[in-house]
């Protein structure tokens, strides 16, 4: 096995040890990885960041831009302009839905693609950059899944992600309401260290992101519902679950990176 083969299995590995005990997960009321499109709707204005900035230096005016894992389109609708067309990738019609609405707002050209990737990328049209936002923690058999965001990408490739995976901001309430301690890998750095494994001149920016956990405004009694999903307790622990998210609210920002590469082929 060669160095190459190896961070792809630790890939892997990391982040199936982040699966929830059996016990825990036959109890739960709802299925609890759960993506709801209310946390992924985009604003009218979104606040500039080192990911919307690297990948627009990289967009020419009137280019396009394609969003993997899209959601509401955060990622690809902070670059109009320059872009004037942005395609979306996305496994849930919902967020696709959300994507053309905010496009819509904008007046800027926009397709929809529905599917994993990169099993549907051979469907979708190149673009001069792809951005790919809070993706890569949810993909085992990373290597294709790159791999496919560049042969897409004319000039650049940028992904951004937490530095810790995503749900590491609940450890804390996984020890509270249920006394086990979660996983601490994978890493944005094991991801940037696999993208130059692959062959790309992978860089990586990390930066706190002010906005985190503050993108959406929801009201809070469903972000006490979310997390109790999460967490896979029953609709009688609300109470509790908001407590202990006031108790955790201080660990905000958190560190995002950016990793990015230029196309080379």
């Amino acid at each position: 096995m060669d160095s190459r083969d190896v961070l792809l299995a630790q890939w892997r590995d990391d982040l199936a040890s982040w699966a929830i005990p059996d016990e825990i997960l036959a109890q739960a009321e709802e299925r609890p990885w759960i993506h709801p499109v209310a946390m992924f709707t985009v604003d009218d204005v979104i606040p500039d960041s080192p990911s919307h900035r690297i990948a627009r230096e990289a967009v020419p005016n009137g280019g396009s831009v394609l969003d993997v894992g899209s959601g509401g389109g955060r990622a690809s609708m902070a670059l109009v302009p320059p872009a004037a067309t942005l395609l979306a990738v996305d496994h849930q019609q919902g967020m696709l839905d959300a994507f053309a609405e905010a496009a819509a707002r904008r007046g800027v050209a926009h397709r929809e693609f529905l599917g994993d990737w990169p099993e549907v990328s051979d469907e979708v049209p190149e673009a001069d950059v792809v951005v790919c936002h809070h993706v890569a923690y949810n993909v085992a058999d990373i290597g294709p899944f790159l791999i496919a965001l560049d042969v897409r990408a004319r000039n650049r490739v940028v992904i951004e992600v937490p530095m810790l995976h995503p749900m590491s901001g609940m450890n804390g309430l996984w020890k509270r309401f249920w006394d086990i301690d979660r996983p601490t890998r994978p890493t944005a750095l094991q991801l940037g260290d696999l993208a130059r494994s692959l062959g790309f001149d992978a860089q990586v920016e990390v930066w706190a992101d002010e906005t985190w956990g503050r993108r959406v405004d929801m009201p809070q009694e469903e972000r006490v519902r979310f997390a109790r999903i999460r967490l896979c307790l029953s609709q009688d622990r609300d109470a509790e679950v908001a407590a202990a998210l006031i108790a955790e609210s201080e660990q905000m920002p958190r560190e995002v990176a950016t990793i990015w590469w230029d196309v080379t082929r």
